[in-house]
């Protein structure tokens, strides 16, 4: 096949998924993305990749060129089984080093070095010998949004998803849980245990307000508000449901809702829009 067939064909086959995202990108828009995204179906072909992508990547990547999609746990999970000579991960810094640390014999290649994390940047290896100096004895547990040296000084690692499980399972009255604040607080209050925490954010998060919620029930009064376990304690108490990205997907297609919000980042609620069409995701405004 020559290189202009080749063009055509990736280019086809970009054009192909449009539909899918037809409702969450504007038929204007979409030329700006389908050759870039012809491109990257022709490079991972060629160099035998897999695209991991998390659940906040914006629609044209999550739906039309990763090959995995997920939270950060369920990403971490899948890293493990993949077949392909090189990983890339469409998400932060810590998830391209979780990526790697699970599959060391796997080029991992990041998109971009500045894809960063608040809440990594929050804390370092020195801050965590730090805390284990002035509670010692006092188990570490330790987000994975966190660099690999943050994790490598800890007892444990958790997600949002499985905080709550982790923190029990290990048997004790009180923990070191670092770097969010808020979900440490949230886990806290569902559990019982005397949670000692770290001033970490997510810059997202930190920045709903319960009053936010309350605008939004008196705009769609049948509105079900799922949030974000990073959200502050008084936003996740106004909240419906609290889970991770992946708790909030499965409570969206479980249909236990007519109309839902999701409190985290919007990327979030446009590709649960095109897999649950028809005005039941409201993106937040």
């Amino acid at each position: 096949m020559t290189a202009s067939l080749q063009t055509s064909f990736w280019q086809e086959q970009a054009d192909s998924l449009y539909p899918r995202v037809s409702h969450v990108i504007p038929a204007m828009e979409w030329p700006a993305f389908s050759e870039d995204i012809a491109a990257i179906l022709a490079l991972k072909e060629k160099h035998n990749a897999v695209i991991l992508a998390h659940n906040y990547q914006t629609p044209e990547i999550f739906h039309c060129v990763a090959d995995v999609t997920g939270d950060s746990l369920a990403l971490a999970r899948r890293a493990q089984d993949v077949k392909a000579d090189i990983i890339v991960m469409a998400g932060v810094a810590f998830m391209a080093e979780t990526a790697k640390l699970l599959n060391p014999s796997k080029k991992v290649l990041l998109p971009s070095v500045e894809a960063g994390c608040s809440l990594a940047d929050s804390i370092t290896a020195a801050d965590v010998r730090l805390m284990r100096a002035r509670y010692p004895g006092v188990p570490v547990v330790t987000y994975v949004n966190t660099s690999a040296d943050v994790k490598a000084e800890s007892d444990i690692c958790c997600t949002s998803g499985n905080a709550r499980k982790v923190i029990e399972s290990l048997g004790v009255d009180e923990v070191i849980m670092i770097p969010d604040e808020f979900l440490a607080q949230n886990v806290a209050r569902e559990t019982g245990v005397k949670i000692i925490t770290w001033k970490g954010h997510c810059e997202v998060h930190e920045r709903f307000t319960p009053e936010e919620i309350r605008q939004w029930r008196a705009a769609w009064p049948d509105l079900v508000v799922l949030a974000h376990p990073e959200c502050p304690p008084e936003v996740v108490a106004e909240a419906d449901f609290s889970g991770s990205t992946a708790g909030m997907s499965d409570f969206v297609a479980s249909g236990k809702a007519g109309r839902v919000l999701l409190v985290t980042e919007c990327s979030m609620s446009d590709n649960l829009a095109v897999d649950h069409p028809g005005g039941r995701v409201c993106p937040p405004v």
